[in-house]
Order: structure tokens, then sequence, then C-alpha cells
């Protein structure tokens, strides 16, 4: 609607300053003829803006005005509002800001629309954070935070999982996402993309030297190339295997990244009640990824790979052998 886009364009302005036409009309999906357009409208509803010709011209407002407008929809006030069990902001030592701004907010939405924003923030909490997680280390976002909004190279100290010694990095940061709880520092290892556990960092110091990015690389953009790198990772074994359907849900769900398909009804083997059995595939990075379906005990059995049987049998006799030992 045009109304929604006048809006938009002042809005634009009030926290942009000078903005080109073109890119108005890029952001709002429009003609530059369009923007024009509306900025006559503006113009004539009593909004001080302006259009500056020439190379670093654009479209303006006067120096000083401000307008009260926020612009918010009921259901944007309400998204607002979505309170977050996650310690993001306390990480980043960004909490008491939070709380802050959304009292501002809260202060300048219209009358109509607090009564509902008020109402979310009571009813409405997400939590990223995973069941199954167990405790982490602690880690000091704030330093990294305040290292990667530096943009200067970072030097690293890093310890890789299931490694004995720490490695050394110097980096050029993006910065920092958090997923499903966990902390991670984007950056540019020698040009080429890398993710870092911001748990496993210690220390991170500042070098001092510009960052070093690859041109027109965004974090956004960076994050999404990793993100899809691990879980697309290629998976060099396929695990078969049959599970017995009462631990079938808590299978499923503690499996449900490598499982290949919905699991199918198998055929019951002498001295098994009809239904009770079903066949899985998972795709995993090795046969010793199978170590973990011992935790269901006698609930899955693997049936291939090969090597993965004899790796669960010789791990199943060293624990009936400790249990042994101790009568």
């Amino acid at each position: 609607m045009k109304s929604d886009r006048l809006l938009s364009v002042l809005l634009l302005l009030q926290t942009r300053g000078t903005v080109p036409a073109t890119e108005l009309a890029e952001r709002l999906d429009v003609s530059v003829r369009t923007i024009y357009r509306d900025v006559e409208a503006l113009s004539a509803a009593g909004v001080p803006v302006y259009a500056e010709r020439g190379r670093y011209g654009g479209i303006a407002l006067l120096p000083g005005f401000r307008t009260d407008v926020t612009g918010l929809t009921a259901d944007e006030a309400r998204a607002l509002f979505v309170f977050t069990a996650d310690d993001a902001h306390a990480a980043l030592g960004l909490d008491a800001a939070l709380g802050s701004a959304l009292r501002k907010v809260m202060a300048a939405l219209p009358a109509p629309h607090r009564p509902a924003a008020e109402q979310t923030s009571r009813r409405i909490l997400v939590d990223p954070a995973r069941w199954t997680i167990g405790p982490r280390a602690a880690v000091d976002v704030a330093e990294l935070h305040e290292a990667v909004l530096a943009d200067v190279r970072l030097r690293l100290r890093y310890r890789h999982s299931g490694a004995d010694a720490p490695c050394d990095y110097t980096v050029d940061p993006y910065g920092l996402v958090v997923k499903a709880g966990v902390w991670y520092l984007v950056a540019d290892l020698d040009g080429a993309p890398r993710l870092f556990r911001a748990d496993r960092i210690h220390p991170a110091e500042a070098t001092g030297d510009p960052v070093r990015r690859r041109a027109g690389a965004e974090l956004a953009q960076v994050w999404e190339t990793l993100r899809t790198g691990v879980e697309q990772r290629p998976s060099a074994v396929r695990l078969r295997v049959r599970v017995h359907r009462p631990r079938l849900e808590l299978f499923r769900r503690l499996n449900a990244g490598v499982l290949t398909g919905e699991p199918q009804a198998d055929a019951a083997r002498p001295g098994e009640e009809p239904g009770q059995w079903l066949l899985a595939e998972l795709a995993v990075s090795e046969a010793g990824w199978a170590r973990s379906l011992l935790a269901f005990g006698p609930a899955v059995e693997v049936l291939d790979p090969p090597e993965a049987r004899t790796l669960l049998a010789e791990v199943a006799a060293q624990v009936v052998a400790l249990y042994a030992d101790g009568d």
C-alpha cells in the first residue's frame, strides 16, 4: 500500500540521513519515478523532505526533523516482545540495554497495541537450547563481541575436539552466531571460511591490524555456506538397523539428523511378536559411530555393515568382562 511505502521512506530517511533515490527504489521494490512521486506526497503532507542532485546527492529530511511515528502494526509490536530464555544478550553484555530498549519501544507504541505486546511478553517464551545438552564451558562472548566490532584481525588459541594441544591461528572475523545456545565465531583463515566454537577459544586477542575480509562477503552469507557444509557433509557409512517399536520414538528423536527415511516394518523372527520390529537406515561418518547405539541395549540391533557388528560385539564383550571382574 502507498501509505505503508510512504512511512517506510520516512523511517529510512530518519535513520539513514541522505539516501540515493535508486537505493530507496531497490529496497522498496518500486521505480525511481515512484520514489520521487512519494517524496512529493510527503512534502505536500508537511514533511520537510527534499532531493539533492549530484554525485553524492539523494533524498533527505531537513536537519533536526524527527517523527514519533513508529509505523508498527499490532503483529509487529507483539513480535518485538517475544522473549527468549537464551542468555545471548547477557553473554554480550547487552541484557540491561535490551530491557531499556524494550521499555522505550513500549512507551512509543500506539496505545491500542500496548496490552497485546505486554501480554505476549508474559505468555510466550522461546528457549532454543536442547534438552539433552550438557553443561557448557564458561566463555567470555562479550570479549569476542568487542573484538569483532573493532574490525581487526584476531589471534586465537583454539582447542579442536579430541586434540591433545591447542592450535594458534590468526583469523579475519565476520561476526558471532549463536545456534541452539552454542556461540560460534565465523571467520576467514587464510582466505577460507572457518567456524570456531567460542567455548574452545582461549584466549582471543585483537592484533590491531585491519581485518582482511573477502570482497562482498557478509556474515549471513558466510554462515549459510558453513552451515550448509556441516549439514550436507557426505556420509561414508550406511548403518542398517532393527529397532524395537517401544523404543522407536526415542530412537527417531535422538537420530533424526542421520536417519535416511522413515523406519519400515520388518518381518518377525521366530519367537517374536509380529509388528514389533522395524528396519531403519542411518547415514553416518564412520562405523565407529554405531557405539552410540549401545545405549539402546537389545532394543536396537545393527545388521550392516559387518565391521560395525564386529565392533559392537567387541565393545559389548569388554563391558561384560568389566562387570564379571566385579563378582
